[in-house]
């Protein structure tokens, strides 16, 4: 077999995307693109659940980070927002009739300021208006005269008692505090003890007054008091109406602007309270003390007028959006702020504060999934106050079972707003399946790929990106060719030679630091080394922990042959993930064949160091060995494979064709080359599948051999299903084109173990058997020598292969030491 025909040329490691149809020979020439690459489908899928109007068609942005999620979604909510009106301005006022539910009230876009003003005006009119109107002399006389007239009522009552008691030998004394009925003698009050030392019959005569007496004082009393509740009502009604007429003046001008509206409803309210409070704006100032600086409790009720505005448009002209980068419960619903009055916390309908969805109201709120669900009952206020069409303020302390002094039930305000919630994949399906409520709030999935068909119109996006980049935020402009460069580091980002990478976040960076090196450099346009020189000091700075590997297999701490032969040992490849980089790694596969029936043992799977795919190929690769060598007889073999210092776990089936090739070599006893490395999983079939991380692997392997020198005879065996997804790194494809190393795309088993041994694996011939000589003859010898061995073993110990095997193995066990 001709090696060569195995081997990929430079090109073929690395295409270079020829922008040769774009006519311009730097981005300065070229429009920038106005659109997101590559996502049609999610774009239709946001144009779509905006437009719709029905319940529960909020949107789902689902796609990797970078990938214009954000982007898209802000684009058409600003398209979709100016075509919008702008949504009516909401306040909360206070309930007069019960303080614990605050009112709300919708007014017209920019009306809420307004009012606010106005009511404003309306507390510092009244508070001087009230008080002035009673110090006139109208009031004044009208407040002499009822007072008088009950004062002259009350006079001739105690007049009329005390000329009824002085028929009966009886006084009124009038103190201070109290009055007291005492019996006479010549004129004069007795006292106790002279009243004592009268005679009996006397006594009795003035005992027998007393009844008749006490009724008629309670009567005089009951007519007196009644005087003075009627001389109040008659003073409050002198009051009610000259604080009604203030009342009504100042009143006059709002309620005939806001007639027939619910603003007119809260006037009304303010009206009745202002009129029924006035009485305390007529009391003396030094009578009502400041109490620790706050206002004096006469102007207090005048506080209950004012207008909370909760939420207001910054302009009339459009809907608004709103981007809430922290949802958490009070900044996604509102909350209801407290304040310290002698060591208790209370609020007031002032102490409500509006949250995102306030603001959006009328609109589009644009949140991340992971902040969303990261922040405690923010998801579930959330979905109820979709469900329930309104958003509805409740005090955090209420989930918890906390009482404050003062709580409030703010009226629900009715919600009209569009939801777009960005996130990955694994939460929306979480979401889809542990969440009964998600699929009917949120039926709109709109899927932002990560990758997109390299085309010629994609081809001329990316060049108008990085056209509209370099204007945007001042960046040098790039050729042609270095745009072509900027393309294909695309390609690899997502590892696919007829791909390119949607996660323009990442796509941008690559141009921001090419120009910066442009510019460090003194050029006057990004070239083709601007780029590749970002792309290598990006892997750089990345490369430490690689590095720190790379340096352990250089001090042989970690065994790792690059040239030679050994039977049983090859060089498998793993990639490792560290903080968002990857990098590949040789490791040194072991096998042990012998005799035994247990068959194929991944000593990694014994430990528990495998995962379920490792495990899997491991099966796979039993089964290809069965379906080749056990068609005539059953498999007698026992064999062992391993990762050789291979701590942290194994998983995948990347691995699987390269135990395989280490069983065949310990079967055969044919040395595999060491200066070669492996990857790719193997089917029943004895087919090579791909694999992911192709370009850490084949560059991980080249890094090793290029720090322990290169030979020009290295190289990595891959899947040539695996061909279309190489981007490799530019020193690898120069060391490629210079003769110094290989890379070889494999179809089967057969073929990788001939170029692993340097010996045809062979081809079964009509009768099953194998060319003399090839590896797959070697195989089956062997075998059949350890079917042969089993059996002599069987006979020997007259019993089953298996269980000859087992005591043959314990009597071994058994033996005693040899001296």
């Amino acid at each position: 077999m001709d090696q060569e025909q195995f081997v990929l040329t430079p090109q073929q490691l690395r295409p270079r995307t020829n922008l040769d149809a774009l006519a311009f020979g730097n981005t300065s020439e070229i429009e920038p693109l106005d659109r997101i690459i590559g996502q049609d489908r999610a774009i239709q899928a946001i144009d779509f659940g905006i437009d719709i109007d029905s319940a529960g068609y909020n949107i789902f942005a689902v796609g990797p980070a970078g990938s214009g999620r954000t982007t898209v979604v802000r684009q058409f909510l600003e398209q979709r927002a100016s075509l919008r009106p702008a949504p009516q301005d909401w306040c909360y006022v206070n309930n007069f009739r019960d303080a614990r539910y605050p009112q709300a009230l919708a007014l017209l876009c920019g009306e809420s300021k307004v009012l606010r003003s106005e009511m404003d005006a309306l507390i510092v009119q009244l508070r001087r208006d009230i008080p002035m109107a009673f110090e006139g002399e109208v009031f004044e006389q009208r407040r002499r005269e009822i007072i008088l007239a009950m004062q002259r009522q009350q006079m001739m009552l105690y007049q009329e008692l005390e000329a009824y008691l002085r028929e009966r030998s009886f006084t009124l004394i009038r103190g201070e505090s109290r009055m007291v009925i005492a019996p006479i003698a010549e004129g004069q009050p007795l006292t106790d003890e002279q009243y004592e030392k009268l005679p009996d019959k006397v006594k009795t005569r003035y005992e027998n007054f007393r009844p008749e007496i006490q009724e008629q004082f309670g009567k005089t009393m009951r007519l007196t008091r009644q005087l003075e509740r009627n001389g109040r009502q008659a003073l409050e009604k002198v009051t009610r109406d000259i604080a009604g007429f203030v009342v009504d003046q100042s009143l006059a001008d709002l309620m005939s602007k806001y007639a027939n509206t619910k603003v007119a409803e809260f006037l009304t309210a303010v009206r009745e309270d202002a009129i029924s409070n006035a009485q305390n704006l007529i009391a003396p100032a030094e009578a009502q003390p400041l109490l620790l600086g706050r206002e004096a409790p006469r102007d207090r009720f005048l506080e209950n007028y004012r207008v909370n505005v909760l939420t207001e448009s910054q302009t009339c002209d459009f809907a608004p959006i709103v981007i809430e980068d922290n949802p958490t419960y009070a900044n996604l619903i509102g909350r209801i702020e407290h304040r310290a009055e002698f060591g208790t916390m209370v609020t007031d309908f002032t102490q409500i504060r509006a949250g995102s969805l306030h603001r959006a109201n009328g609109g589009y709120l644009v949140v991340e999934a992971k902040n969303l669900l990261s922040n405690p009952l923010a998801w579930d206020a959330l979905k109820r106050s979709l469900r329930s069409r309104q958003i509805k303020i409740e005090e955090m302390v209420s989930f918890y079972g906390v009482v404050t002094t003062v709580s409030l039930e703010p009226e629900p305000i009715p919600l009209d707003v569009k939801v777009v919630i960005i996130g990955d994949e694994q939460l929306y399906e979480l979401l889809y399946t542990y969440d009964e409520d998600f699929a009917e709030l949120f039926k709109i999935k709109a899927q932002f790929v990560s990758q997109v068909t390299k085309d010629a119109e994609i081809l001329e996006d990316y060049a108008r990106f990085v056209a509209g980049l370099c204007r945007k935020e001042g960046l040098l402009h790039f050729t042609r060719d270095a745009v072509a460069y900027v393309i294909d580091a695309a390609s690899r980002l997502v590892e696919d030679q007829k791909r390119l990478s949607t996660r323009m976040a990442q796509v941008a960076d690559i141009i921001r630091e090419a120009a910066y090196y442009a510019q460090k450099a003194g050029h006057n346009l990004v070239e083709v080394e601007d780029v590749r020189r970002s792309m290598m000091e990006r892997i750089y700075r990345q490369d430490h922990t690689a590095e720190r590997y790379r340096e352990t297999i250089e001090d042989a701490v970690i065994k790792i042959d690059v040239q030679g032969s050994h039977v049983g040992q090859i060089n498998g490849l793993s990639v490792i993930q560290a903080l968002g980089w990857q990098f590949g790694i040789p490791s040194r596969v072991s096998a042990q064949t012998f005799i035994g029936r247990r068959g194929v043992v991944s000593i990694d799977r014994e430990v528990k160091m495998s995962g379920p795919i490792h495990d899997k190929g491991q099966l796979i690769l039993s089964s290809y060995l069965e379906a080749c060598f056990a068609q005539k007889s059953p498999l007698s073999i026992s064999a062992t494979i391993t990762f050789e210092q291979l701590y942290t776990g194994v998983e995948g089936d990347s691995a699987s064709s390269t135990e395989l090739y280490a069983i065949l070599s310990s079967l055969a006893e044919a040395p595999i080359r060491q200066d070669l490395a492996v990857t790719g999983s193997v089917n029943q079939f004895g087919q090579i599948q791909a694999i992911g991380g192709v370009n850490a692997k084949v560059e991980g392997f080249f890094d090793v051999c290029q720090r322990l020198g290169l030979t020009g005879t290295q190289g990595v065996l891959i899947p040539s299903a695996n061909v279309q997804h190489l981007m490799l790194r530019e020193d690898v494809v120069e060391a490629v084109e210079a003769g110094k190393f290989r890379v070889y795309a494999v179809d089967t088993i057969e073929q990788g173990i001939e170029l692993l041994t340097g010996v045809p694996a062979g081809e079964v011939d009509e009768q099953g058997n194998y060319p003399e000589g090839s590896i797959f003859a070697r195989v089956s010898a062997k075998l059949e020598e350890y079917r042969g061995l089993l059996e002599k073993i069987a006979q020997q110990t007259n019993a089953a292969p298996e269980k000859a095997l087992r005591d043959c193995a314990q009597d071994k066990l058994e033996e005693p030491p040899s001296a």
